[in-house]
């Protein structure tokens, strides 16, 4: 029997992808990607104009790119693509509308001005004559597809021949069938029954009046959407001060290496991550945690690039660089996320893949029935160029990803991370949030409150922390070191996750840990444990060659905005619970103090896992990140709550930079204002398209209704995706929790 073939490993590639206007074509890249061989999943994104494909190992980026170019789209590669300017392409929309504009002014004029005001109608008429009023009109209107408008034609003329129909292609036909009937009554009138003589050279040029007009809006809300990355991109210096051989030296920010040591001035950004070597300062770091309150540094503290230093000085070794520094990790998470796609934009998807092609054939459908029952083939030729020109792709396309794309920008400010779009989603609909204890609730920089027993108890329960990363065992060690308490040496460490460490210590074996490690505590030593726990406090007992023979309680003291932040989420109708590997006492005691209700302790990690997992989808798990790394990665959402140069970033879905629990009432409320934003937009999207295109088609006319002239179709039109797009800008004013 053959052995099963190991799955080749999956890596993702970027591409960028010029030339995508709606749904329609964002659906065609991501079918054109998926038909590749070796593409796992592909994802086109409207709003960045990128996509981004799941490959096996060796599918080459350039031949995805050719893929695609041959779909009709200027694609290659993203870290080749030259830089996208959003301001370039907003002037060059602005001057293509600037020119139809000047061209159809003279055509709206002399057409609908003569309806409005039939004095100007007869004048016009009896100054130039009809049929050199149309002539004119014939020609501003030709020039206006030809040059502004000639983009629409040749994009939507390659994707008829390709049978993936777009919104170029619906302009196209509309602007065409407009003009070309248009001529036909001009030049060839004899063709064309009397009572169906009119021209419709106006609408032709408005619609591409408008539609310009309309994107050019559209590309500056993106600009202002996209400002985000590009804020938190322009926040690192491009140049440093470097110390070299007894001199400082300024270079590129790009020529600096690990070990190098930086003076930073007064005022001045921080151009890497590094390590304080001397000086005092306070650094501004609202660009990492939105807290505006400077932090002190001084020497042996971090220090992240982009943060902006206060009024002193400071020599900084160089830690972190390019990639890796936490800036860069940041503009890549949020670029990550808005280029995601939530599980609601499958619904988009679907119905966006058959919309263009349903639009083109109740267009058809229309200008039958119109020709067959309607007054006339004039009639016949507005109702469809009418149903081609409002219905709006655009719309839907951009619904859901410019949602995505500041609403993620707004969090990165907030000092919210969000790791993908999905994740979006999923924190707003959760009902239960979990709260770790330590370093969550609480401080987690817990200090020793007391020390009992034999002695020697301190001395020894620091020997054995020594070897250990946990909260508490730092705390020890840093009480042996206040006291100036020589600590032994010892060998043989051995963590035992969810009840302590064992180790050897001048030949004796040494513990260190809960209650549950032992099997049996001194009544004197347990009820003193007993007192600390309901005051909140830890208890690590320490036994040695197995009997306990000492205590040392510990207390982290609550994080100043805790019962501020349950308080808000239970506003917000959740349910909130503390999961803790402490003792039932001590849990108890700053549950009771925070307005936590529901408290499970003394879990051990495999028991923390279980209990997450049995909540499902429906809990989020706000944790430090590192120790609650499982349950984290179990829970429906997992919250990493980070410090800003240490963060967990593979442990969560979403990471807090700072360490605030009123942070995490900020991701979940601009989580639910995000899908709500994405509700209305696609409220609007579809129920747009469903009301006015039948409109369009004339439905109401028999019955006294109105019907919708192409010019006002293209008004309506451009004005839908506009409409999207500054609705979802609404979420950049989102302010959070007032601190």
């Amino acid at each position: 029997m053959s052995e099963l073939a190991e799955p080749k490993p999956v890596s993702e590639i970027t591409l960028s992808v010029e030339g995508m206007t709606c749904a329609a074509c964002t659906g065609r890249v991501e079918r054109v990607l998926r038909a590749q061989a070796g593409v796992v999943a592909a994802s086109a994104n409207l709003a960045l104009r990128r996509a981004q494909v799941q490959v096996q190992d060796g599918v080459q980026a350039q031949a995805l790119a050719a893929a695609v170019r041959g779909a009709g789209f200027a694609a290659q590669p993203l870290d080749e693509a030259a830089p996208q300017s959003p301001e370039a392409e907003e002037r060059a929309l602005w001057r293509a509308a600037a020119v139809a504009g000047m061209l159809t002014l003279p055509v709206f004029v002399t057409e609908m001005g003569g309806h409005l005001l039939p004095a100007f109608h007869h004048w016009l008429h009896a100054s130039f004559g009809m049929e050199r009023l149309w002539a004119m009109q014939f020609v501003l209107v030709t020039l206006v597809l030809a040059f502004p408008g000639r983009l629409f034609l040749t994009k939507g003329g390659l994707a008829l021949l390709r049978g993936a129909p777009d919104m170029n292609a619906l302009v196209a036909v509309g602007t065409v069938a407009a003009w070309g009937w248009s001529s036909v009554v001009l030049f060839a009138p004899a063709l064309v029954p009397e009572a169906s003589r009119a021209v419709y050279f106006e609408a032709a040029a408005v619609i591409v009046t408008l539609i310009l007009l309309g994107r050019a809006l559209e590309a500056r809300a993106r600009g202002q959407a996209g400002a985000a990355i590009a804020r938190l991109v322009g926040m690192q210096p491009k140049t440093a001060w470097v110390e070299d051989g007894g001199t400082v030296v300024e270079r590129p920010v790009a020529a600096l290496l690990p070990g190098m040591v930086v003076q930073i001035r007064p005022g001045a950004r921080l151009p890497v991550d590094g390590v304080v070597l001397a000086g005092q300062s306070a650094v501004d770091e609202a660009m990492l945690t939105g807290e505006p309150v400077p932090v002190a540094k001084g020497p042996g503290d971090a220090v992240t690039g982009g943060t902006v230093n206060g009024t002193g000085a400071l020599r900084v070794q160089v830690a972190q660089v390019g990639a890796g520094t936490v800036l860069a990790r940041i503009t890549a998470m949020v670029a990550e996320a808005q280029g995601g796609k939530l599980p609601v934009q499958a619904l988009v998807d679907r119905v966006t893949l058959w919309f263009v092609p349903v639009v083109m054939g109740i267009s058809a459908l229309s200008f039958a029935l119109w020709l067959a029952f309607g007054p006339g083939l004039a009639q016949a030729v507005a109702a469809a160029v009418a149903v081609l020109i409002i219905a709006c792709p655009c719309a839907m396309g951009l619904a859901t990803p410019v949602s995505i794309l500041v609403g993620s920008g707004r969090a990165a400010e907030l000092g919210v991370l969000f790791r993908r779009g999905a994740a979006m989603q999923k924190l707003a609909r959760v009902r239960e949030v979990a709260f770790d204890k330590t370093g969550t609730l609480t401080m987690g920089r817990p200090s020793v409150v007391e020390v009992m027993g034999a002695p020697g108890t301190l001395a020894r329960a620091a020997a054995v922390e020594a070897a250990s990363e946990h909260p508490l065992a730092q705390a020890v060690l840093a009480e042996a070191v206040r006291q100036g308490v020589a600590v032994p040496g010892a060998s043989g460490f051995a963590a035992r996750p969810g009840f302590g460490a064992v180790a050897q210590v001048g030949g004796q074996t040494v513990a260190v840990g809960a209650a549950r490690m032992f099997d049996a505590v001194p009544e004197g030593l347990a009820a003193a444990a007993a007192r600390a726990a309901t005051q909140g406090q830890s208890v690590l007992f320490v036994a040695v060659a197995g009997e306990v023979s000492g205590l040392i309680t510990v207390a982290d003291p609550l994080k100043p905005q805790a019962a501020r932040a349950v308080a808000a989420l239970q506003d917000m109708g959740l349910t909130v619970r503390m999961i803790s590997g402490d003792t039932q006492a001590a849990a108890e005691t700053v549950g009771a103090g925070i307005g936590i209700r529901r408290i499970e302790a003394g879990v051990l990690p495999e028991g923390k896992l279980e209990a997450i997992r049995d909540a499902g989808d429906g809990l989020a798990f706000v944790g430090d990140g590192i120790n609650d790394a499982p349950a984290l990665a179990a829970a429906g959402v997992g919250i990493a709550m980070g410090t800003g140069t240490d963060i967990a970033i593979e442990a969560g879905d979403v990471v807090v930079m700072r360490g605030d629990p009123l942070a995490v009432v900020d991701a979940i409320g601009l989580a639910r204002a995000t899908l709500r934003n994405i509700r209305q937009n696609l409220l609007w999207a579809f129920g747009y398209n469903a009301a006015l295109v039948p409109v369009a088609a004339g439905v109401l006319v028999p019955f006294g209704g109105p019907g919708l002239s192409p010019m006002l179709a293209a008004a309506a039109m451009a004005l839908s995706s506009v409409f999207v797009v500054s609705n979802a800008l609404r979420l950049r004013g989102y302010q959070g929790v007032r601190r």
